[in-house]
């Protein structure tokens, strides 16, 4: 089977987040089954809204990556029970120019801090995702949360949680599918 062309996307502009070592590690755990490229929300243009619907270059670049993906995989942290301000202006951006989300299979994670993991921001991402500008597609149903994310990874950026490890690729597992199924 060949291997899949995926993005994720780090949902946060902090230089130090367990959601991008999150993404590092499933490049590296999911490297015989797909090709993982991380795009970072940092220092792109604020959404502004241009008369013309033309990207500034940052974000052209990054529509063209998510438009050739396979799909897409979002790890958005939670912040005061959303998500983070860098992730939405991307998506505002997506939304307003070139619309690279519209029918991309989309695969959303997150860690936290705290127990509860990313829930609150995953749930609110699936709304936003669900706009008609974007609508990507969701599997439902399908979640992973990593809570106590300070504590979740070794040196070598390894989950330690096998149980987590497995919850991961199960999901991964019914991504994958999904996203064959899309391509048709």
């Amino acid at each position: 089977m060949e291997k899949l062309k995926l993005v994720g996307i780090v949902g946060t502009n902090a230089d130090k987040s367990t959601n991008r070592t999150l993404l590092k590690f499933m490049q590296k755990h999911f490297a015989d089954k797909a090709e993982i490229t991380l795009i970072e929300v940092k220092d792109l243009p604020f959404f502004d809204k241009p008369d013309s619907h033309k990207a500034p270059a940052a974000i052209a670049t990054i529509n063209e990556q998510v438009a050739k993906a396979d799909g897409v995989i979002i790890a958005t942290p939670e912040y005061d029970h959303t998500i983070p301000a860098p992730l939405t202006n991307l998506l505002e951006w997506f939304a307003y120019t070139d619309k690279p989300l519209q029918d991309k299979p989309v695969m959303i994670v997150g860690s936290s801090y705290g127990v509860l993991g990313t829930s609150r921001a995953q749930n609110h991402l699936r709304q936003i995702l669900n706009a008609p500008e974007l609508r990507a597609l969701l599997l439902p149903g399908r979640e992973f949360l990593l809570g106590h994310s300070l504590k979740a990874f070794d040196e070598e950026d390894n989950l330690l949680d096998k149980d987590k490890v497995a919850q991961l690729e199960a999901y991964f597992a019914d991504f994958s599918s999904f996203v064959t199924r899309v391509k048709g």
